[in-house]
């Protein structure tokens, strides 16, 4: 992913540029993040107007709201390159907010959502996607590729003829442009030939400016219209709190994409805090808030971006293009547009994880739940109801695979007089009750050990378990010996046994 004029410049947090200098000082870099910067800007216009039509306010709601969030979490992120700004999910949280209390109600919830992450993000909720496994990962980014291309599908019905042959050149200016030269992105190449040709030919074709009026001057910091009572807490409560969670995932999927892409790591809990300060400010200013934008954020990253300038830039580029360049901007032909993110959505899909010889290679369980990933995300339309859903059948299906692992074998003395039986596996949950049932309490002699050196005791799930197995053996005066258990399980063990009557 990395250009070889920079990639032995970059710290593995892409900040630093020689010996303590800022990697964007670097020329070649920061060619390529201002370019990145402008590219993702240009693309954040639709989608900030579409996504403020789904929240039911003025589209300079959701161009406020991407240029603020973008310029913030340039500083107080915990991501470099990461693109964060108003997203669909976030609208789709607030849009009955607009609809039964108005943009004041909705601009409350906004700084309270990033009052939540803020809290969340210090107690170390970001900490919780080492859980997220990789089969959830992957359906997360083969979803997230489907819903890019199904997005842009709306514009490609009933529109002029001219658009098709717009957007298959802009595909094969993206794919051709590269071969020449990388110095310039090929989306901004395409989006600037494309221009150019349907305004010098006069092609009538859906422009940017058909999505909404741009904004003509900047906005205006304040506070939310709105009653400062319990009333207004309890309304605003429930739907801040949902956008800051949803907003926390969207932005620790989005980061850990770009981890993976940039062979890089980031400060995910920085991240959380730092879309908490990003929604307070965008709220101060009128923005409907956002988070991190996975379809802006493979634009950056695919163009080359690696720091936190092209994350500004976007932002600033956003609000320059609105503001002075409104009407030139207003005429860039969405062809250009939808043809810059057909290319990101191929680009997005892991093609590789449906090939016919890794799904025969890979364990059913794990393909199930990568396929369960995207049908709910495709379904829903929420990349975060996906991952939770995933991340829980994930569990799941490990719970019962590691349930069947535990192993019990019986060795009888030759006098009789005793049977040692060596348990190995992990017991928990869900392997207890198989536990119970592997024991001869009717025919093992008068003596019984239970040899539990190869395995781990990790709740008292398991702890009752051993309990009924020796209450069952007591029944019929018989003696029992647990040995083998290591420090932690022995500790476990000694706590709860003999405390936990009635729960097995």
């Amino acid at each position: 992913m990395r250009s070889s004029a920079s990639s032995s410049r970059f710290s593995p947090s892409g900040l630093l540029y020689g010996p303590g200098r800022p990697t964007w000082l670097s020329p070649a870099v920061f060619r390529t993040e201002s370019l990145a910067g402008l590219v993702v800007g240009l693309a954040l216009i639709p989608e900030a107007i579409s996504f403020s039509v789904i929240a039911g306010v003025d589209p300079k709601v959701g161009l406020f709201a991407a240029c603020t969030m973008a310029m913030v979490i340039a500083f107080v992120g915990g991501r470099p390159a990461m693109i964060s700004a108003a997203t669909g999910a976030v609208a789709l949280v607030v849009a009955p907010v607009v609809r039964q209390h108005g943009l004041g109600y909705l601009i409350a919830t906004v700084i309270l959502a990033g009052v939540f992450q803020i809290v969340l993000g210090a107690l170390g909720v970001a900490k919780l996607m080492r859980f997220v496994p990789r089969s959830v990962m992957v359906g997360f980014v083969n979803a997230l590729g489907i819903l890019l291309f199904t997005a842009q599908i709306p514009n490609l019905r009933d529109v002029p003829w001219p658009v098709y042959p717009l957007v298959v050149g802009g595909l094969v200016l993206m794919l051709l442009f590269p071969k020449l030269t990388k110095a310039v992105p090929a989306p901004l190449v395409a989006i600037v030939i494309l221009t150019v040709i349907t305004v010098a030919a006069g092609i009538a074709v859906p422009t940017v400016g058909d999505k909404g009026t741009l904004p003509s001057s900047l906005p205006v910091p304040g506070i939310p219209d709105v009653p400062f009572t319990v009333h207004t807490l309890t309304v605003i409560t429930p739907y801040a709190f949902a956008m800051a969670l949803v907003g926390i995932m969207e932005s620790m999927m989005t980061a850990k994409l770009v981890d993976d892409l940039t062979d890089t790591d980031s400060d995910k809990t920085r991240e959380a805090v730092g879309q908490g300060i990003a929604n307070i400010v965008t709220g101060i200013f009128g923005g409907m808030g956002g988070c991190g934008m996975i379809g802006q954020t493979m634009i950056n990253v695919k163009s080359g971006a690696r720091t936190r300038l092209s994350t500004f830039l976007a932002g600033f580029f956003l609000l320059i293009l609105c503001i002075v360049l409104g009407p030139v901007v207003s005429r860039i032909p969405m062809a250009a547009l939808v043809a810059v993110m057909i290319m990101v959505s191929v680009g997005t899909f892991d093609w590789h994880s449906v090939q016919p010889a890794t799904l025969k290679r890979m364990p059913v369980g794990e393909t199930t739940i990568m396929v369960v990933t995207v049908i709910v995300v495709v379904a829903t339309g929420n990349l975060s109801i996906g991952v939770v859903v995933g991340s829980l059948g994930a569990m799941v299906v490990f719970a019962r695979r590691v349930a069947h692992l535990t192993d019990v074998t019986s060795v009888t003395d030759p006098d009789g007089t005793q049977v040692v039986y060596t348990v190995t596996g992990q017991l928990f949950f869900a392997s207890s009750n198989d536990l119970v049932t592997q024991f001869d309490y009717a025919d093992d002699p008068d003596r019984v050990v239970i040899d539990l050196a190869g395995t781990h005791v990790w709740d008292a799930s398991a702890v009752a378990a051993l309990d009924a197995i020796e209450t069952k053996y007591a029944q019929r005066g018989k003696t029992v010996e647990i040995i083998g258990l290591n420090g932690s399980s022995a500790h476990l063990h000694g706590k709860l046994t003999g405390e936990l009557a009635g729960s097995h």
